[in-house]
């Protein structure tokens, strides 16, 4: 299929009203009667939680590339941790994620890199993205599960449910710091995975795109900057490979594994990582 241009595509007015939404929540930061450091330290706990142990490692390594496994209860509790990103419904995250290592920085990419920085970041998500019918087909194995629909169509409500006992607790600062600021943080480090590992850093493999490694992108994401290292291998649950590509969600992984709580592993063959593989600009 090839996606119509975001000229002729109808805006999504619900994605703008819900990101305008949530930054505008997010400024009440600024107000002095608003901080307090024990909401930042809650901010960024739940920064963990919900970016690291669920988008990056239960919704993207464990759900959408299958890189390893875990005991169904687990699994459900990292993308519960997930849906609390507030960055749509798993299904369709799952399907959208997987459509696009198919058509990586191609037209049919929703979030193509080849447009810019801004659209690949945050723009393509202005406009209807014409994928919806492909979702069911390349997410066979989680669309039926009642978990997963569950948390595909009440996410926002789950969100509500976490801001009243965050307000039970520490009041507006947790809500602000805790929801807000937090949402705003993880969805664009998550967005940056689109965007800047696309244009900046460099690479070690050749991969059929612009994919990149960018260390920077890297801290904020748990891992995630190893971009160019991932596209080469996406079935791979550790993505940082040099001694200094830190890896922090392969470390939460090898740790679950230590546990018995992660089997089936996926890994590069250990010739593909041959000590003369070089990076290139």
């Amino acid at each position: 299929m090839t996606l119509v241009s975001s000229q002729k595509r109808p805006l999504n007015w619900v994605n703008i009203i819900y990101m305008t939404l949530i930054h505008a929540g997010a400024l009440f930061a600024l107000l002095p009667s608003n901080f307090s450091w024990s909401a930042i330290g809650v901010m960024l706990v739940l920064h963990w939680v919900t970016g690291g142990l669920g988008i990056t490692l239960g919704w993207h390594r464990l759900v959408t590339h299958r890189s390893f496994k875990t005991p169904k209860w687990l699994e459900y509790f990292f993308v519960f941790c997930g849906a609390l990103s507030c960055q749509g419904g798993v299904i369709q995250w799952v399907g959208l994620h997987r459509f696009h290592h198919l058509h990586s920085d191609q037209s049919q990419d929703p979030h193509d890199s080849s447009n810019g920085f801004f659209w690949s970041h945050l723009g393509w998500m202005f406009y209807q993205v014409e994928i919806e019918p492909e979702v069911p087909r390349i997410t066979k194995d989680i669309k039926d599960d009642p978990v997963y629909l569950f948390l595909q169509n009440y996410f926002v409500l789950v969100q509500v449910a976490l801001g009243l006992v965050l307000y039970s607790i520490g009041g507006w600062p947790f809500i602000v710091w805790g929801v807000f600021v937090r949402l705003i943080l993880v969805m664009h480090c998550t967005w940056l995975v689109n965007s800047a590992t696309h244009m900046f850093g460099y690479r070690t493999f050749d991969s059929d795109d612009k994919s990149r490694n960018c260390w920077w992108v890297a801290l904020v994401t748990y891992g995630e900057g190893w971009h160019n290292n991932h596209h080469a291998y996406q079935y791979s649950a550790r993505h940082g490979w040099k001694w200094w590509e830190i890896d922090f969600t392969w470390m939460t992984i090898r740790f679950l594994s230590a546990l018995g709580l992660a089997q089936d592993i996926k890994l590069l063959p250990a010739e593909v990582m041959a000590p003369n593989s070089t990076p290139s600009p």
